[in-house]
Parts: C-alpha cells; sequence; structure tokens
C-alpha cells in the first residue's frame, strides 16, 4: 500500500531512508535546509523543498496533516530535530517518527511530540555485536525487548530429522519460521517438513532472546 512520507532531514541516514522509500514506491516529500542535499535525494522522491523545519510558518505551509508519516531524521543538530518534532505534533501530523542518536535523545523526542523513535546506532551496534561474536548468527532482527528474529546455521545433528521430530517449540519454546535454501526462503514449515540437507541452508527462529541464545549455545 502507497503511503505519503515528509521526510525531513537528507544527511546519510536520510538519503538511505529516501532510497527505500522510492523502492517500495511511496510518495515523498524530502526537505532539508541544505540545497546540496535537496538536490542529491531527487532521483528518489517525488517533491522536495529547501527549507527550515524548525520554522512553523514553513511547515505549516506543507501541509502536515496530509502525511501518512512524517520521519524527522535530523542528526547533526538534535535542537533543530526537538523542535520540529513538537511542531510537527503542534501542527495536527498523524504520526511522527523521529531519529535519536543517544537514550536521553530519545526520551525528550518522546515527551515532546513523537510517537516513536529510532535509534540507528545503538540498533546497529547490538546487531553487530551479536551477529559478529557469534559464528552461525547471519542475521538479527529484535522485535522488542525479549523478543527476537535469528537467521542461523542449522546444527548439524538436526539435519535430515524433521520439524515435528525436533519439537522446539515445545522442548525449547522456539518456532522455526522458514529455511532458506540457497538464497531461497521456504516459509511453509509443517510438522513433516525435512531438515534441508544439501547446499547453504539457514533458518529464521522467533523467541525470546534467551531462549534463542540458550538452545544455540549463544
Amino acid at each position: 500500500m502507497m503511503k505519503s512520507v515528509l521526510l525531513i532531514g537528507l544527511g546519510r541516514f536520510g538519503r538511505h531512508i529516501a532510497g527505500k522509500l522510492d523502492e517500495f514506491h511511496h510518495e515523498v516529500m524530502a526537505v532539508d535546509v541544505q540545497e546540496d542535499r535537496v538536490n542529491a535525494v531527487l532521483p528518489y522522491v517525488t517533491n522536495a523543498q529547501i527549507g527550515d523545519s524548525t520554522n512553523k510558518e514553513f511547515l505549516e505551509s506543507l501541509g502536515v496533516r496530509n502525511y501518512d508519516v512524517c520521519i524527522v531524521a535530523i542528526g547533526d543538530n538534535f535542537q533543530a530535530s526537538l523542535e520540529t518534532t513538537s511542531l510537527l505534533k503542534e501542527l495536527g501530523a498523524v504520526l511522527v517518527v523521529s531519529r535519536a542518536a543517544r537514550d536521553v535523545h530519545a526520551k525528550f523526542l518522546l515527551r515532546n511530540g513523537a510517537d516513536e523513535v529510532v535509534y540507528p546506532e545503538k540498533q546497529l551496534a547490538t546487531w553487530t555485536a551479536i551477529r559478529y561474536t557469534a559464528d552461525h548468527i547471519l542475521d538479527y532482527v529484535e522485535l522488542d525487548k525479549n523478543h527476537a528474529i535469528f537467521e542461523i546455521m542449522i546444527p548439524k545433528k538436526w539435519v535430515g530429522k524433521t520439524v515435528g521430530q525436533l519439537d522446539i517449540r515445545n522442548s525449547h519454546n522456539i518456532n522455526i519460521m522458514a529455511f532458506k535454501h540457497n538464497g531461497e526462503m521456504d516459509m511453509n514449515i509443517k510438522s513433516d517438513t525435512f531438515i534441508p540437507v544439501d547446499g547453504d541452508n539457514t533458518m529464521l527462529v522467533l523467541g525470546t532472546i534467551q531462549d534463542i541464545q540458550k538452545c544455540f549455545h549463544i
């Protein structure tokens, strides 16, 4: 479903967001105070304007109520990020998502109008720490503070058995969501599904972080 997005702040993080939104075919209005940054995202957005997002009249002229989501991706000026977030909510923005660089920033943003906060440095730090300290972990997505999805190499002792024979849902409270075989995803998982034997095989598992760590000795 296509959505309309107001993207404010076109540094590296903002440009990456613009590129991904373009891939997903969303309508994007991009805003930054620097002309060169605006020019850099023109190929990826529907519209773009040069302007100061801490200026209430400028923000009001953008019609912030009309966007499904307003993303404040400003990373180099917390005062501007905070003021922009507050003004967006004051002007009736439906959903405001703001970037935080520190825990204290996240708290202030949430108190001053942000509906949600993204914390890219912290999230990437967690991913990096997990991904590169366990040889058999290939990817990791945190769902909340307790639950996560791991892409993990299949233990050799599991190969050739069925999902039902392993019974890790009951024994470890972990769900096998999919198998990846030579890059192809198979999400049709049943109790009689055999664990893949040949090729470059991994699996996606869902559970509490504690249960997954215990089961796979992470």
